[in-house]
Parts: C-alpha cells; sequence; structure tokens
C-alpha cells in the first residue's frame, strides 16, 4: 500500500466523520424536539483483493419501536378527543352551576315556588305579586341562557370541525409529498432520516385530528387508515376531504336537518371519522349537546304545561303560548322550547292573574282537576290557584291520587333519537331540574378526570419512545469525543503523509 492510497484511505475517514458530526450536530439540535428519533451514521470499510481502501458513509438509519409508536399515535386521539370535550362541557359547566347554588336551575325555579308560598299569605299584595312576576321572569331567563351556551359550544364544534378539516387536508399533503421525497431517496441509496423524522411529526399532528393507523411499506411509503377502515388520501388532487359551513340552531341535526357531513371525493364519510379532535366534535355537534339540550326543552315544557294544566299559563313561548306536546317525536312540538321561553306577556302586563289564574281547566280523571280563575273584582284573598300551583304544579301530582304525567327521557330531539341518561318517572319539576344538572355537571367532571389519566398514559407512552428511540445526550456527547479523537488521527496521518510525499520530493531533487 503506498503513499497515495494511505491519503486516499484518510480522506475517506475524514468524510465519514463529516458526516458523522453532520447526524450528531441534528440529533443535539432536535433533543427536545417531540417525538423526534435520533439518527445514527452507517459505515461499511472498503476492500479491494484483500486489501483496505478505506470507509463509505451509508444514509443515516433511525432505531424506531413501531409498536410503542403506534400506540402514542392512538394515545394522541383519544387525549385530543377529550381535550376538546371536556373544553366545550367545562364551558357548559360554567353555566349550569351546582344544584343549591342559587344560580342553577333547580333554585331558580326553588325562587318561583318560594315567591308563590310567600304570596299565599298575602294573595292581593301587589309588590309580592311583582316578585312571582321577577322571579319567574328569572327562571325563564335561566333557561335561555343555558340553552344559548348549548348552541353556542354546538356552533363552536361545527366551525372547529372545518379548520379540522382544513388541517386534515393539508397534513395529508404534507405526508404524501414527505412520503414521496422519502421513496425517491431510498431508491437511490441515501438517506432519508430528516425526513422521516418530519412525517412522523406529520402524523403525530394528523392523530391529534383522528384515530389513524400508520403502515410503514418497504418502499418508504406510508399508508394510513382510519380506525374505522377508511384509507387516507396522500396524493391526488388537494382538498379530497370537504365540509360545508353551517349556522347551528336547537332544531338543526344531521343528517337532514341542515347540518353538513364531512365528505371524501364527495362521499359522506361523517359516521366513520371517529376519535381525535374530529370524532369529539363530531360527537358533541349530533349528540351530546343536543341531548342536553333535549333535556332542557323538556323541563322547560313540563314548567310550562304543568302551570298552565293548573289554570295558570305563566311561561309561554315567543308567541304567547304553550307549545303542544304529544307529537311524534315526543318533542315535535317544542325542540328549543327552553330558547324561547318567557314570562307570559299577559301576567307581565297584569301580574294580579298570577293569584287569580289565566285559563279555565275543565278537570280529567287523570290530569288535573276543574279549575275556573278569579273573575276581575273577585276576593283578593283568592288562594285557590296559589294552592294548586303549590300543591300540584310544582309537585308530583296533578290533582290529589293523580300522578303527574312522567316527563320524557326517551325519543327526544327532532329525529326522536335520543335519550337522557336518567329516568323522570314521578319526578316533579324540582327533580327532574336536580336530574338535568347533576347529570350533565357529572359528564363533564367524568371528562375531565379521564382527560387527566388518558393524559398520564400520553406522557408515560412518550418517555418510553424517547427512552428508546430520542436524544441520549450521553450518548452524543460520548459520540462526539469519539469523532474529535478520530478526527484528529485522520488528520495527523494526512499530515504524516504530506510531509513523507515532500521528504520524498526533496529527496529526489
Amino acid at each position: 500500500m503506498g503513499l497515495t492510497s494511505a491519503l486516499s484511505i484518510a480522506n475517506s475517514g475524514l468524510a465519514n466523520i463529516n458526516a458523522q458530526f453532520s447526524i450528531l450536530s441534528q440529533n443535539i439540535a432536535n433533543a427536545a424536539t417531540p417525538g423526534y428519533a435520533a439518527e445514527s451514521g452507517t459505515q461499511q470499510s472498503l476492500t479491494a483483493d484483500g486489501i483496505g481502501l478505506g470507509v463509505r458513509t451509508g444514509p443515516a438509519t433511525r432505531a424506531i419501536n413501531q409498536a410503542l409508536q403506534a400506540s402514542v399515535i392512538q394515545q394522541n386521539a383519544i387525549v385530543a378527543g377529550s381535550q376538546t370535550t371536556q373544553t366545550a362541557l367545562q364551558a357548559i359547566d360554567s353555566v349550569l352551576g351546582t344544584p343549591g347554588s342559587g344560580a342553577d336551575l333547580g333554585s331558580l325555579l326553588g325562587n318561583v315556588q318560594n315567591s308563590f308560598s310567600t304570596l299565599l299569605n298575602d294573595p292581593g299584595n301587589q309588590t309580592q305579586q311583582n316578585a312571582v312576576v321577577t322571579a319567574a321572569s328569572t327562571l325563564a331567563q335561566g333557561m335561555n341562557t343555558l340553552s344559548a351556551s348549548y348552541t353556542a359550544q354546538r356552533q363552536a364544534a361545527q366551525n372547529d370541525l372545518q379548520s379540522a378539516v382544513t388541517t386534515l387536508n393539508t397534513t395529508l399533503s404534507s405526508i404524501g409529498q414527505l412520503s414521496r421525497q422519502i421513496t425517491s431517496l431510498q431508491l437511490s441509496g441515501q438517506s432519508s432520516a430528516d425526513l422521516q423524522n418530519q412525517r412522523d411529526a406529520a402524523v403525530q399532528t394528523l392523530s391529534g385530528l383522528i384515530q389513524v393507523n400508520a403502515v410503514a411499506q418497504p418502499n418508504g411509503d406510508l399508508s394510513l387508515f382510519t380506525s374505522s377502515g377508511i384509507s387516507l388520501p396522500t396524493s391526488g388532487p388537494p382538498n379530497t376531504f370537504a365540509m360545508q359551513p353551517a349556522t347551528v340552531g336547537a332544531q338543526g341535526y344531521y343528517p337532514g336537518g341542515g347540518l353538513p357531513g364531512i365528505t371524501l371525493n364527495g362521499s359522506d364519510v361523517t359516521g366513520q371519522m371517529v376519535g381525535g379532535r374530529i370524532g369529539a366534535d363530531i360527537a358533541l355537534r349530533d349528540q351530546t349537546l343536543p341531548t342536553a339540550q333535549a333535556q332542557l326543552d323538556e323541563f322547560a315544557y313540563g314548567v310550562a304545561s304543568r302551570f298552565a294544566q293548573q289554570g295558570l299559563t305563566l311561561f309561554t313561548d315567543q308567541s304567547g303560548t304553550v307549545p303542544t306536546g304529544g307529537g311524534s317525536p315526543a318533542q315535535a312540538g317544542y325542540v328549543g322550547f327552553a330558547a324561547s321561553i318567557q314570562v307570559n306577556p299577559a301576567v307581565t302586563a297584569t301580574p294580579s292573574l298570577v293569584r287569580d289564574g289565566t285559563n279555565t281547566v275543565p278537570g280529567s280523571a287523570t290530569g288535573a282537576s276543574a279549575f275556573t280563575p278569579n273573575p276581575t273584582g273577585g276576593p283578593a284573598g283568592f288562594t285557590t290557584l296559589i294552592s294548586r300551583v303549590l300543591s300540584y304544579a310544582l309537585g308530583t301530582q296533578a290533582q290529589a291520587g293523580v300522578p303527574q304525567p312522567a316527563l320524557e327521557t326517551s325519543g327526544l330531539g327532532p329525529t326522536g333519537t335520543l335519550s337522557a341518561p336518567f329516568s323522570a318517572a314521578g319526578d316533579s319539576l324540582g327533580s327532574f331540574a336536580t336530574s338535568l344538572i347533576s347529570t350533565q355537571a357529572q359528564q363533564s367532571a367524568t371528562v375531565t378526570s379521564t382527560l387527566t389519566n388518558q393524559q398520564a398514559l400520553q406522557n408515560s407512552l412518550n418517555a418510553k419512545v424517547a427512552s428508546g428511540s430520542g436524544v441520549n445526550m450521553d450518548t452524543e456527547m460520548s459520540q462526539m469525543l469519539t469523532l474529535q479523537n478520530a478526527y484528529g488521527v485522520n488528520a495527523r496521518v494526512i499530515s504524516a503523509v504530506q510531509t513523507m510525499f515532500y521528504q520524498l520530493l526533496q529527496a529526489i531533487q
């Protein structure tokens, strides 16, 4: 082996060390980058006829635990979905109040009951008659506010769906572009480790949008599937997923009720978009929040109808009437009623009606007993209506020995497909209000508790990934010292060869 060969070998060593330093620098720079997998250089000894010719630098590689990475991707979707749900339910929870807090529906209804109890002692007291109207108005406004909160969160879910679909398209396009570059580099024998790390980061983003399974292909490509089996397109025209904007109202629903679905190349795939932010938004918009709204509508209808059945139309819709029940589906006549319930304008104009009554009740063996309002100029001490309200409208019986018709807890909503998670058989209005508030508050608390546990698992999985494939600074520093020493030795070889060449030239001259 001559000096020329020695010089060539030393130069190949320096070139290899330069490549290793580049990888080392990339690792250190990304030590804190979430999901980054440490890269390792590859090298191969070059020989010919048993004679060493130096070293050849190969493409950088990554050590990835595919099963663990798949678990992280699945957990990302679970956490993102829970976070989305928690945000919506906490906003509702802040309006719900807690039973007995003074601002919740049960407390507001209790204020109405207390005002009637006080009026019973002095039915002709105009100040107390006005107090009844005020308490009733506050209850109606409480229902209006809570209904508006449901609608606002449904609208937020609808808007977030549109945003998420846009991000979904962008992310899939980015993954597709990176995959094409990766396959090209691998085909030519070059390193694609940096691009694979970028693609993994994009998959992490994708997994927050929807539950996804990623399957690496031998040529470096990546196939993506939802948990329901949809193949996610990473090539082809942009904006393959689409969703139209919409204004959400209490009577809007999907499908067929004015709310749009998510389409893939024109086909509706809403029901197959499971998990992650998108799956949570769909559930909030189409199930969770409409169910909460339906429960509130049932309470509003129960309040208005039970008072009217005793002879006091205290609560009405904006037209001044009590909505009609008994339809098909059950709430067909009063979907969204909680958003518009108000104190009867006639009662607001004439507060003494809370003593006298507004309507005649013919009486029924299965409902309220007969009632005739106190006529104009009738006795100021008229207590019949007030007693009926306290004993029956706010109680569990329509008249003595006749139970109140149960408020609906199934077949709810505009399509009759929703159900409340509690029974209302034999409930008074107060009991129904307590069940409504406590159930919805518990739902929020459960999501928050679940999210805490899921985040802990997510952190644990990420820590395992970082431990197995992340950047270890001790390892990198040790590698750096090794490379520094090797660089110095190779440089000395080159320097020595140069000196020997110089000496040879001097000898020849």
